[in-house]
């Protein structure tokens, strides 16, 4: 069924005798994907947007051994075997930049992602039984996963912040800029997040497929080495994987000029986020009021 009408589930007063019965507000549910009102429904439910966020930060760490120290340990971790492997081993440049900084600073932005993604592709399964059971736009549940995430990125960035002090390289005027590659990169989460969480809902193939993905990503992404190791012919294509010109930019910010940042793979980065943002909340838009009948 595409369309319900549901009554406001505010309290309703008794009407006085003699008096004319209340009328009550209703919302009505439709699939269309440019309702007006639908965005309203967002905005007024950002209350429940809040507490989701805080309950899966809590239940993240309540019941580990270490804490909050897993968001730290990981990117550490990370940076150490990635590091050894392609600073020591495979001798890759840095471009003057220190390579345990060059390695942290796009680790920052791919962690963020992949884990954020991640959650947000199993978080209307993993919701499933409030999304079966009360009505609010499902819009809510991919949004809060890039929420979640973004705790962990900002613990991580503090760790950036200590290890440039140790280095003694600190970051260009550029840094102002990195809020706007931070913006992109969760549109980016939330437009892959988006096709994922919807398509999972009637194929539960992707929760398999998913993680051998991300760690492919791992390495089609320039992680643990500069992306100007790619170049001629092949640099244009490699750009077409939108993290490159999301890890270039937080390199530039975070590293200055000794890291170049390639602006047609910024622009390409960009332009491919918007691509699979915009049908992504269409398509995520009118298949949300299907999903209480599919989980």
């Amino acid at each position: 069924m595409n369309d319900h009408v549901i009554p406001s589930t505010e309290a309703t007063p008794v009407p006085a005798a003699g008096a004319a019965p209340d009328q009550r507000p209703v919302v009505t549910i439709t699939s269309e994907p440019d309702g007006t009102q639908y965005w309203r429904e967002l905005w007024a439910s950002r209350e429940l947007l809040g507490m989701i966020v805080w309950r899966d930060v809590v239940v993240r760490y309540r019941q580990t051994v270490m804490g909050l120290s897993w968001a730290l340990l990981r990117p550490l971790a990370t940076m150490l075997v990635f590091t050894f492997i392609f600073g020591r081993l495979a001798n890759m440049p840095s471009n003057g930049a220190p390579y345990a900084l060059l390695v942290f600073a796009g680790l920052l932005p791919w962690l963020f992602f992949s884990a954020s993604f991640s959650d947000a592709s199993n978080s209307v399964i993993g919701n499933a039984n409030i999304v079966s059971k009360v009505y609010f736009p499902r819009l809510i549940i991919p949004v809060s996963s890039v929420l979640v995430g973004l705790v962990d990125f900002l613990i991580a960035m503090v760790v950036y912040v200590v290890m440039s002090l140790v280095f003694r390289h600190s970051p260009g005027p550029q840094v102002l800029l990195l809020p706007l590659f931070l913006a992109q990169l969760c549109l980016l989460i939330l437009a892959c997040g988006l096709w994922v969480s919807a398509l999972g809902v009637w194929y539960r193939d992707f929760r398999h497929l998913l993680p051998v993905v991300l760690q492919l990503g791992a390495y089609l992404s320039p992680v643990g080495f500069a992306s100007t190791v790619v170049t001629g012919k092949w640099a244009l294509v490699y750009a077409l994987n939108p993290m490159v010109g999301i890890i270039d930019g937080f390199r530039w910010c975070l590293l200055g000029d000794s890291q170049p940042l390639r602006w047609p793979a910024v622009a390409l980065s960009v332009c491919i986020t918007f691509l699979l943002l915009l049908p992504g909340l269409r398509f995520f838009r009118r298949s949300e009021h299907h999903f209480a009948d599919a989980l």
